[in-house]
């Protein structure tokens, strides 16, 4: 049975593709290029940063290989411990726990929901107190919001701690005119399935030293030294990009732009549209800051509303609508139970009230209207 364009299910965030990605993968097929050797791949990294700047990009299979991988490059190890923003998703996280480290969770602040530069520097002092210098610092641009990186990296930069930007949700969202992932000393990318860009399934680091760069591509192949038979003096891993995701992603990078000026127009729809309806409060960008919008965040007051944010949720869903809680805190999943936290309850806060609308650059102004009909009908049966 084919649904109706109102009753047909709307996404939280799908991709979007033009054709062009046909192109280079009949290419790649044509060449025999479809593994982690191609053209493709190198052209990427070379568009990519060209797009950002800031460094040298090493294309991988995905965000969280990037992660490790970044990890591994800070010298990141057994018993070390590694400061994490705790409201993120749990691939920013798990691979602290991968290299046999202590994740150390920080609170946000409520301007952009990401790492507290003050917590930062509070939590840096009483780990130094207790004998123990963070081995490295992970921030994340939570949604597309840049977090206070400038802050941050003063507060890092004093301590001597190195810093890994998870710019995962942030692609082509910057602060005044340098892009995300290059604040850090070394930053990634996520190019999966729901991201702004996609292709398929896949990754980046993204960096300015230079032995870091080369060292992330010998261990993103398996580590092969450098002769005819397979000679390997140190272990690697299989997490290099492959030919065809990077021909997609090449395709996708011709887009960036209107993709997204498109989630933006979504937010700003939305915001215009509910914005004033009462207990719904939008997240704004501080002064110089340019979000993606990657997903589009409310906050819910059940106080002001008259309801929260589940009943909003079930609302939707009853209209085949997806919409999703924000991240879960670190600090309150039942695998980080017992990892130290810092902070206050503004991350529980944001989590307890916070609801993903649908947001993809393919939403079609009929959806758009469905979605925002869902919150005037149960505002009606609020107030009526």
């Amino acid at each position: 049975m084919v649904l109706s364009p109102s009753h047909r299910r709307i996404l939280l965030s799908n991709p979007e593709f033009d054709g062009k990605e046909l192109r280079f993968i009949h290419e790649a097929f044509e060449l025999g290029h479809i593994a982690t050797m191609g053209s493709f791949i190198t052209e990427f990294e070379a568009r990519l940063e060209e797009r950002v700047g800031g460094g040298s990009i090493i294309a991988l299979n995905s965000g969280t290989s990037a992660i490790h991988l970044a990890l591994l490059l800070l010298g990141v190890g057994k018993e070390d411990e590694v400061i994490c923003q705790t409201l993120t998703f749990a691939a920013s996280a798990n691979p602290i726990v991968y290299l046999g480290a202590q994740p150390i969770f920080v609170d946000s602040e409520k301007e952009t929901w990401n790492i507290c530069p003050n917590l930062l520097e509070e939590t840096i002092l009483d780990r130094i107190s207790r004998g123990k210098l963070p081995k490295a610092i992970i921030t994340v641009n939570l949604f597309g919001m840049p977090a206070k990186m400038t802050e941050l990296m003063e507060v890092a930069n004093r301590y001597g701690i190195p810093v890994l930007e998870d710019a995962a949700e942030s692609l082509g969202s910057r602060i005044n005119k340098q892009y995300c992932g290059t604040f850090g000393d070394i930053g990634i990318y996520s190019f999966n399935g729901n991201k702004v860009i996609t292709t398929g399934g896949g990754g980046a680091i993204i960096t300015s030293n230079v032995k870091w760069s080369k060292k992330a591509r010998h261990l993103a192949t398996q580590a092969k030294d450098n002769y005819p038979h397979y000679e390997h003096s140190s272990i690697g891993y299989n997490y290099k990009m492959n030919n065809l995701a990077a021909g997609i992603g090449l395709a996708q990078l011709d887009c960036l732009d209107v993709l997204i000026r498109k989630r933006r127009n979504n937010f700003n729809t939305y915001k215009a549209e509910l914005g004033n309806l009462p207990g719904i409060s939008f997240l704004s960008e501080p002064d110089g800051y340019f979000s993606n919008r990657w997903l589009t965040t409310i906050m819910v007051d059940e106080a002001e509303s008259g309801y929260g944010k589940e009943a909003l949720r079930l609302a939707l869903e009853d209209n085949n609508i997806e919409s999703r809680p924000v991240w879960k805190p670190m600090h309150l999943q039942p695998i980080y139970s017992s990892a130290p936290y810092y902070g206050g309850h503004t991350a529980g806060q944001i989590f307890e009230r916070g609801l993903c609308l649908p947001s993809s650059s393919t939403l079609t102004k009929e959806e758009v209207d469905r979605v925002i009909g869902c919150f005037h009908k149960q505002y009606e049966k609020v107030y009526r």
